[in-house]
This record gives C-alpha cells, sequence and structure tokens, in this order.
C-alpha cells in the first residue's frame, strides 16, 4: 500500500514539474503572442468566457513583468482556451 501511495505522489510531483515547462515551449509569453491574444479575445461575444480569458490575459502580463515565462504561457494558453471551452 505505501509503494503505491509514493508511486502515486512521485506521478504527481512529475506531471506538475513537467506542466510549466511544456506550456512555455507550446505558446512563447512574448508581447507579440499577447497582442494577438488580446486582439482574438476583443473580438468574442461578452459572456463568461470572455471575462475568463481577459483576467487570464491579465495575469500573463502580470507573470511576464515579473519575469514568470512559464507562468506567464500557461495563463496565455488558458486565456486562447477559454472562449472555446463556454
Amino acid at each position: 500500500m505505501i509503494k503505491k501511495l509514493l508511486g502515486a505522489a512521485a506521478m504527481v510531483a512529475v506531471t506538475c514539474s513537467a506542466i510549466p515547462a511544456s506550456a512555455a515551449n507550446m505558446g512563447g509569453c512574448s508581447g507579440e503572442n499577447l497582442a494577438k491574444a488580446e486582439s482574438s479575445i476583443e473580438a468574442m461575444p461578452d459572456g463568461e468566457g470572455k471575462t475568463m480569458a481577459q483576467k487570464e490575459i491579465a495575469q500573463a502580463q502580470d507573470a511576464m513583468l515579473g519575469g514568470k515565462m512559464s507562468a506567464c504561457a500557461m495563463n496565455l494558453n488558458k486565456a486562447m482556451h477559454a472562449g472555446m471551452t463556454k
């Protein structure tokens, strides 16, 4: 039983550590990508998805200004997908 718990904990640790790195490679956090995302979001109809996307863009900008590029990329990715899921 303890081996199963340790194995599960190890899998969670590996997964959590890999997510920010993969997010940084997928979207890339740059001023150009943020501008593209903002213009796409502005074209979205008003609603819950647009509001969520705008919040994610704001968080991405804050992360980029703080030098946290993986967090920025994750928020940028979430912003681009917010309109598709709602």
